[in-house]
């Protein structure tokens, strides 16, 4: 599995990050392929307070799924819809997902 993680900065004017950010995620799920779709609301970082807001990623089964969607007409519509956010308050990253229920480590392992 892979994903597309989009990460949007603190906005200046949050109602229209609001307004912008429903207009793209409107595009998101209109993009074929998408496995699923995960909002982060970030709240912070162990030293306190964080530049980012919030984090949108979108999962796909593949590689070739994820350009497949980016390349069709809603892909290319959803990428257009980007331009409604402040120069340099986004940016987006690809990752592949490894998974796992629970997970434990013995202690002195």
């Amino acid at each position: 599995m892979v994903k597309f993680m989009i990460q949007f900065q603190h906005p200046a004017n949050h109602d229209a990050f609001e307004s912008a950010y429903t207009t793209f995620l409107a595009h998101i799920e209109r993009m074929p392929g998408v496995a699923r779709r995960q909002v982060v609301h970030v709240t912070g970082t162990p030293r306190g307070s964080t530049s980012l807001h919030r984090i949108l990623e979108v999962y796909f089964d593949s590689q070739g799924a994820l350009e497949t969607s980016l390349k069709s007409p809603q892909g290319q519509s959803a990428g257009a819809a980007l331009n409604l956010f402040p120069a340099g308050s986004v940016e987006m990253y690809f990752a592949e997902v490894f998974e796992e229920n629970g997970g434990f480590t013995p202690e002195g392992s």
